[in-house]
């Protein structure tokens, strides 16, 4: 899908003329050669934005800005991926490339490209820019809500889960699932903050002459709020692996319940198992046969070699 702000294209398809920002959406090859002829520049494919190294994510050549970052898609599913998008600068015009659905565009097209506002190409990058920042703190903040979910799971559990949902297998695996749904969102988070915050600075440097203070003191500022991100994204990293080792140690604590009820129960039952192997073994001058109530008293004797090793596991504290 081809768009262009502010004006909306002619009626035969042709660019406008006025238009400041080209944002092309999974273009197909007849747009993509509509807008590489109009301004007689090569558009990026996926591989070439999928590219790690430095050199190839950012460039200035012949008065043309080509940047490429990794940025967080469908975020709001549970299964977030990093889509990559290209953006290309010049003096005149903002084309920027991308292949999935991205808030930060949406807000970007609010708040940058009403009609007859004389926005410039830098002044929608440095929204774009200013976006992308406001949509990764809702991102974060949505991850720390999911981890505080999870921490008053694991260390608050109430009256009626103390006994049987803390115990099983099918609560402690969500536990563990989201907490590793949280780490992996927050991981690709950081990687697109990492890109944005090497990209920032050098289109600051290649391109002096195309922002004025006003432009520059909104991206530094966008630099400041990509740090203080960062700083959040770590602590949230930290607060993950702590969920993560807290879940461990209740299951390991658990399974630790469960030895010990079996060593109690096995303990337990050898004074039964051996008081009524000495009455099964029949013999003729065994005296408690020709009891009247020799039935009685070994039934009594099994219970109680039953009930006092509990007994003394209760005064012991192991149970």
């Amino acid at each position: 899908m081809l768009t262009f702000h502010p004006t909306p294209a002619e009626r035969d398809g042709a660019p406008p003329t006025d238009a400041v920002w080209i944002d092309l959406l999974n273009g197909s090859e007849a747009e993509i050669q509509l807008i590489e002829d109009h301004t007689g520049l090569r558009l990026p494919t996926l591989d070439d934005l999928a590219e790690i190294e430095q050199s190839s994510r950012q460039s200035f050549a012949d008065g043309v800005l080509r940047l490429a970052a990794p940025i967080v898609a469908q975020a709001d599913t549970d299964h977030p991926k990093l889509s990559y998008v290209g953006v290309i600068l010049t003096g005149r015009v903002l084309i920027t490339v991308r292949f999935d659905q991205l808030k930060m565009f949406d807000l970007t097209v609010a708040k940058a490209c009403e009609p007859g506002a004389g926005t410039t190409s830098a002044q929608v990058f440095a929204t774009l820019m200013e976006a992308f920042v406001d949509r990764q703190a809702d991102l974060l903040e949505i991850a720390r809500a999911r981890l505080d979910q999870v921490s008053h799971m694991v260390f608050r559990p109430s009256a009626t889960s103390l006994r049987r949902v803390s115990r099983s297998n099918l609560v402690m695996r969500k536990k563990l699932q989201t907490i590793g749904g949280v780490g992996e969102r927050i991981s690709i988070i950081r990687e697109s903050l990492l890109a944005v915050d090497r990209m920032i600075p050098f289109a600051l440097e290649a391109t002096k002459d195309w922002f004025d203070p006003a432009l520059a003191h909104r991206l530094s500022a966008v630099r400041q709020d990509i740090e203080s991100l960062n700083l959040f994204e770590e602590h949230l990293s930290n607060k993950v692996q702590f969920l993560l080792d807290a879940v461990l140690g209740f299951i390991g604590i658990e399974q630790n319940d469960i030895f010990k009820v079996l060593t109690i129960a096995s303990v337990v039952g050898i004074f039964p198992t051996l008081v009524a192997g000495w009455y099964g073994m029949n013999f003729r001058n065994m005296p408690e046969y020709g009891w009247t109530f020799g039935y009685q008293y070994g039934i009594a004797a099994i219970v109680a070699s039953t009930i006092l090793p509990l007994l003394w596991f209760k005064w012991r504290g192991w149970m």
